[in-house]
């Protein structure tokens, strides 16, 4: 092309006539190799079906489904369970596919092709399409009905060991709360035995037993001071001493019932009963000197008691009677005191140590209202599962259906041979017109008196027409044909091994 030369329709024209078979054969030559090609290709027959997912038929109001995830999600995981090379492997030997593959290549890559010959495709929310693409139609028709069982089979297993491990999941755990909540009944039962009576809920009844306890202590010692009182208000014995009038012997029997009666309330060592033992230990000795000084030939005299003795003894004997009832009933009302004040200190106790006992029983509480919620919330899930569990089983739960069966295809879906032809003729055409483009772009002739002009910006006197001679001509008659011949060998080449990697 010459350069700066703006080249209209007019030349373009003329550089088709002059290359004119330079763009015919190779667009004739590649257009001819692609249509022999895509007629070597070999048919491809696809079947496809049809799946509805159908929703459970029990309403969700009434049974929840254990299987929450959304069907593109379960779609998938069924879709690599049912791709899986064992799966794959079963079909192939069953239907005898890719038996050629077969005698030269591994399983793994036969494997490989059917996966992608195989398309899953969601259609829309509710339903998804299933297709294979085999050599042979009834091939193709059958796989696919295959296909559409596993799909079906696998939607069923994968949801009942959905609902029989969520069933299971929830009955290990609802065993482990109610383990958990029957320590922490028996943790509670041993707080509330440990701490008996320091409860809050005790505490009303603590501050009225206090309150009646401080009733009877506050009687009891107003009792025991009236008793004090008259203990000590009661008359002397008579004539000063209960053992002051008589003979020793007399004495001596007053005293020892006196000293009988002082044991029997008081304690061994207390001073009134040692004093007492004293006072007869020397009655003893009076009367054995008055025994001993008596003459033994008069024998025992006995001179009779007058009224007046009788009384003065008989009055001592009520005031020792008397004292004793009263000592008696001061030393009970003392220990009756101290048991009054143990109770107290021990209501006390309580009532001091409810606030501490009714933050331990509010944690204990918490924690098990909280197990108890827990284990209330697992078991209605439980039921619940149980239920869709049986749902599954008895299959009514949600399942897929087949909406399409699978046909036998009436014409091949591949190759489609007019859309290879007519790509690999624009393709010829393009690499030819690229072919000339890149000569006329080298090639710089000037073949008009126009470029003369242009180029030289002379003055044209006279045109001389080309005057070809026989040997040029037979030159390009050569040059065409061995142009010709290596544009049909590797065409031919190129499709002779295209069929040999398809097949």
């Amino acid at each position: 092309m010459i350069p700066g030369k703006h080249y209209g329709p007019r030349d373009l024209l003329a550089i088709a006539r002059r290359r004119k078979w330079l763009i015919l054969l190779p667009a004739l030559t590649i257009s001819i190799g692609v249509g022999i090609w895509s007629r070597m290709l070999p048919d491809q027959y696809r079947s496809d079906t049809l799946i509805l997912v159908v929703p459970q038929r029990v309403p969700e109001s009434y049974v929840k489904s254990t299987v929450t995830a959304k069907i593109e999600d379960r779609l998938q995981s069924i879709t690599q369970q049912i791709l899986s090379r064992t799966r794959l492997e079963r079909i192939i030997q069953d239907f005898n596919l890719y038996a050629e593959k077969r005698k030269t290549g591994i399983m793994e890559d036969i494997v490989e092709r059917m996966r992608k010959d195989i398309e899953v495709q969601i259609v829309k929310g509710d339903a998804f399409r299933v297709s294979f693409i085999a050599d042979d139609a009834r091939t193709s028709m059958k796989v696919t009905e295959r296909l559409a069982s596993l799909f079906i089979e696998e939607n069923l297993r994968d949801r009942e060991v959905l609902a029989e491990g969520t069933n299971q999941f929830l009955e290990a755990q609802l065993e482990e709360a109610r383990r958990r909540l029957i320590d922490n009944e028996k943790k509670l039962e041993d707080y509330r035995r440990l701490h008996a009576g320091e409860m809050p809920k005790q505490q009303d009844s603590n501050l009225q037993g206090l309150h009646n306890i401080e009733m009877q202590l506050q009687a009891l010692l107003d009792s025991m001071n009236r008793d004090r009182d008259a203990r000590l208000t009661m008359p002397p014995s008579p004539s000063g001493d209960p053992m002051s009038s008589g003979t020793a012997a007399d004495q001596l029997q007053a005293a020892r019932g006196a000293l009988r009666n002082l044991e029997v309330r008081l304690a061994p060592a207390h001073p009134d009963v040692l004093r007492m033992k004293r006072i007869v230990a020397d009655l003893q000795q009076k009367a054995d000197a008055e025994e001993s000084m008596r003459p033994v030939s008069a024998g025992p005299v006995t001179r009779p008691a007058t009224s007046a003795e009788l009384m003065r003894i008989s009055r001592m004997k009520e005031l020792v009677t008397e004292r004793g009832n009263l000592d008696r009933q001061v030393a009970y009302k003392q220990a009756e005191e101290k048991r009054l004040r143990a109770a107290m200190a021990d209501y006390q106790k309580k009532l001091e140590a409810a606030p501490t006992r009714e933050a331990e029983m509010s944690e204990l509480m918490r924690d098990y209202e909280t197990l108890q919620t827990i284990y209330r919330t697992l078991l209605a899930k439980k039921e619940d599962s149980k239920v869709a569990a049986n749902l599954e089983r008895r299959q009514i739960g949600e399942q897929f259906k087949i909406l399409d069966p699978a046909r036998l295809p009436e014409k091949p879906s591949s190759p489609d041979r007019l859309r290879i032809n007519g790509l690999g003729l624009a393709l010829a055409l393009g690499i030819a017109l690229a072919l000339t483009g890149l000569v006329e772009y080298e090639n710089e002739t000037m073949r008009s008196e126009e470029d003369v002009r242009f180029v030289l910006n002379l003055p044209v006197l006279a045109t001389i027409p080309l005057v070809a001679q026989p040997r040029w001509r037979a030159i390009w008659r050569w040059r065409l044909i061995a142009a010709s011949a290596t544009g049909v060998a590797v065409v031919s080449a190129g499709v002779l091994f295209a069929w040999r990697m398809l097949k």
